[in-house]
């Protein structure tokens, strides 16, 4: 599957919004959609983000035919910059067709380019069984589960060979 990745830039706030403000999308990222203020102060990070490291950052992400599926990431974990953290967001007419595996293996192929013996950790909802199949096909593993920010967390992580 061959899928386009592209950082997002300012003029792609209705594309973005229109997925963080939908109930059935966020039901497994924050349990809810969010307002027209999350959105935007949740774009704002990421346009910062975007600009803040080559390689890194948010990404629309494309199908062969051009359509918009979602978005994905590739960032520093925030509470350990060294580790990267992968994550990902689907239209619900994409879900099930093999299509979060796709980025997560464009993602991780990134990951080998630009860090190769860096850990990447995913974070998802315990209950988001579909994410926690993908990851666990990449060969992440449970390091945490429990109750962060309030909400129900899984931290899965893909350890990498470290010399010493």
């Amino acid at each position: 599957m061959n899928l386009i990745l592209e950082k997002y830039v300012a003029i792609d706030y209705d594309i973005f919004k229109g997925l963080v403000m939908n109930d059935e999308i966020m039901k497994y990222i924050s349990g809810n959609a969010w307002t027209e203020h999350q959105a935007r102060e949740k774009f704002d990070v990421i346009l910062a983000t975007n600009n803040s490291e080559d390689g890194l950052g948010y990404f629309k992400v494309f199908n062969q035919e051009g359509d918009f599926v979602g978005y994905c990431k590739l960032e520093r974990y925030k509470q350990d910059d060294s580790i990267l953290e992968i994550g990902y967001v689907l239209k619900k007419e994409f879900w099930s067709m093999g299509i979060g595996s796709a980025i997560c293996q464009v993602v991780l192929d990134r990951a080998d380019k630009l860090f190769p013996a860096v850990d990447i950790i995913g974070i998802i909802d315990p209950e988001n069984l579909a994410s926690k199949k993908i990851l666990e096909k990449f060969g992440f593993e449970r390091s945490f589960l429990g109750i962060e920010n309030d909400l129900p967390t899984e931290k899965l992580t893909l350890k990498k060979f470290h010399t010493i």
